[in-house]
């Protein structure tokens, strides 16, 4: 079952739709209409079940090297659940994501500006 279609994504105010591009058995992917940004939900099925969520973000700038040209770069961020098959139910998993994502969220994101910012 893939998620709702198109899905829209917010970065530093601008909320762009992602319409649903591609979607298979265990995968389904979501892109900008520029091909800038992209989602993806995927699932592994082995020992353990691994659920990923993605986006990937590219942009143009200028080139350090050569400040005259503009170069394409890149980032991803995402976010994996990878539980035995076994063991965990979905609302304890849900559990365990809630309190890493108020940990990671808290005083206005102040972990994540921490470690973007190199600190463990």
């Amino acid at each position: 079952m893939s998620f709702t279609d198109p899905l829209s994504i917010t970065i530093s105010a601008v909320t762009t739709p992602l319409p649903r591009i591609s979607v298979g058995d265990d995968e389904s992917e979501y892109q900008s209409g520029d091909g800038l940004i992209k989602v993806t939900a995927s699932h592994s099925y082995g020992k353990r079940t691994r659920r990923v969520l993605r986006v990937d973000t590219s942009k143009i700038t200028a080139d350090p090297f050569k400040p005259a040209e503009n170069v394409r770069v890149s980032m991803s961020n995402y976010i994996v659940f990878d539980v035995p098959p076994a063991g965990y139910t979905p609302t304890e998993a849900l559990a365990v994501y809630t309190g890493f994502k108020t940990l990671f969220s808290a005083s206005s994101d102040a972990m994540i500006v921490k470690l973007l910012g190199g600190e463990s």
